[in-house]
């Protein structure tokens, strides 16, 4: 049976011009197999990333752990290939929490815009610089969780 419909492989193959002049119907049907694609690829990527974790899960934590961190990059080496697992750190702040916090500063005499965004969340980076006296008052209002981890594998030559 023959089509007239235009397949995702002459897409690649037409320029803009071409493409604009085709059907409407065509267009729709391009459109579906782009967002159909997409689709695909989202969900082999999260399968790839849910093989990579168990695979390489573990042996990430087991050299974070020697690293003395909870999260972030770490490199190591399996049969001639640099792993690199990245675990970002996700902070979540409890507004209400905040509001008490930022009433204190307040009250001693401080800016709270010096060590609070506006829109009432934290940057890490401020707080991480933060003076321990204000670290306390707001360590109720923070939640430090994680971040979906990601790995890149890169062949690297014999030594």
């Amino acid at each position: 049976m023959t089509t007239n419909r235009i397949t995702l492989a002459e897409l690649r193959a037409m320029d803009a011009q071409q493409l604009a002049a085709l059907p409407v119907d065509q267009l729709a049907l391009l459109a579906d197999d782009v967002t159909a694609l997409k689709a695909d690829a989202k969900t082999l990527g999260d399968k790839m990333n849910a093989i990579l974790h168990a695979r390489f899960g573990d042996q990430a934590a087991v050299t974070r752990r020697m690293e003395g961190k909870d999260t972030g990059r770490v490199r190591f080496q399996l049969n001639g290939f640099e792993v690199v697992a990245d675990l970002p750190k996700r902070t979540e702040w409890a507004e209400a929490r905040l509001a008490e916090a930022v009433a204190t500063l307040r009250e001693w005499g401080e800016d709270p815009a010096d060590y609070v965004a506006i829109e009432m969340s934290v940057p890490e980076s401020r707080y991480a610089a933060w003076p321990p006296r204000i670290r306390t008052l707001f360590e109720p209002a923070r939640t430090v969780g994680t971040g979906r981890p990601s790995y890149t594998l890169t062949q690297k030559e014999p030594t």
